[in-house]
């Protein structure tokens, strides 16, 4: 290996600010030392990392690109086996960045908040919250160490490795005052004359019409909106029936309506609850950390 753990930090820290000029003043060296560190590298590596134009911020190449998001990982293992050394590793510190999907932040990110400051204080955790694709472009940039997310859409994704922690089983809503708000268990073809609230987001609309489209009926989508408490709201108010996934511990909307929550007797497989990475990224001791903290506390808020 003819390269080394100062040229990457060199790089990586070029790549950031764009600039030779700018990442010497970070660095508290001297331009020349920087732009040697970062030639001698592509010279190495036999790659040319950074497109330069005078006067105008420095562009990565597309195997600049790459070479950021593995510098970054190689680097910040090279700081935990200092530390571990050091005998320092037991304390585990530092970020964490965890996308998660944005129906289930309720749900896992307050117990994860609390369970994590408890078990390891020194970890700072960052979360995204978005939808299935965003999270999935997030996770190949290298924006977000992994994501918490449902399966759907992720199968299409072979670089990703996933990992499921918990069983999402479709329900049905119904306004507190239904006729079958008192049943035990409901198949969808009974509320196939009912309009529907569909739960708009990507991945997830395709699903809902699949669950009632299984029962040999077209859903008649009434209204549609992208916020899960919204289809709550709206179904309170008599609007229609919903199917969802994660379930709140009440009946009660922010509208100040109730709900009536039924199991689905027809609803097929439940939803698997995912943690999604890139393949083949080895992950930090404090991320691995996270991970072990969502794996203890899924089953429970899986449940809502």
């Amino acid at each position: 290996m003819g390269f080394t753990l100062v040229q990457l930090r060199y790089f990586l820290v070029a790549a950031e600010r764009g600039s030779m000029t700018e990442a010497s003043t970070e660095l508290h060296i001297a331009q020349s030392a920087v732009s040697t560190a970062v030639h001698n590298l592509e010279r190495d590596l036999r790659v040319q990392l950074f497109i330069r134009r005078r006067g105008r911020s420095l562009t990565l190449t597309p195997a600049g690109e790459r070479l950021r998001q593995q510098a970054r990982e190689l680097l910040g293992r090279a700081h935990e086996v200092e530390r571990e050394a050091q005998g320092s590793g037991e304390s585990l510190s530092g970020p964490v960045t965890v996308g998660c999907f944005v129906t289930l932040a309720p749900y896992y990110l307050p117990p994860l908040f609390s369970e994590c400051t408890r078990r390891h204080p020194g970890i700072e955790i960052d979360v995204v919250e978005a939808e299935t694709d965003q999270l999935v472009q997030a996770l190949t940039a290298g924006r977000i160490d992994f994501a918490l997310t449902y399966d759907l859409g992720l199968s299409a994704e072979p670089d990703l490795h996933c990992e499921t922690i918990a069983h999402a089983p479709a329900y049905v809503i119904v306004p507190a005052t239904h006729p079958l708000a008192d049943r035990d268990g409901v198949e969808l073809s009974e509320l196939s004359a009912e309009p529907l609230v569909l739960l708009d987001l990507p991945h997830s609309r395709d699903y809902f019409r699949s669950l009632v489209a299984a029962t040999g009926t077209a859903p008649d989508v009434r209204y549609r909106t992208r916020s899960y408490e919204t289809v709550r709201s709206l179904v309170a108010r008599g609007l229609g029936y919903s199917v969802l996934n994660q379930r709140p511990a009440t009946r009660q909307t922010y509208g100040g309506g109730e709900i009536a929550a039924l199991p689905l007797r027809d609803a097929g497989p439940p939803l698997a609850v995912q943690l999604a990475s890139v393949g083949g990224v080895t992950r930090s001791a404090r991320v691995r950390a996270v991970r072990e903290v969502l794996r203890d506390i899924a089953p429970r808020s899986a449940e809502g």
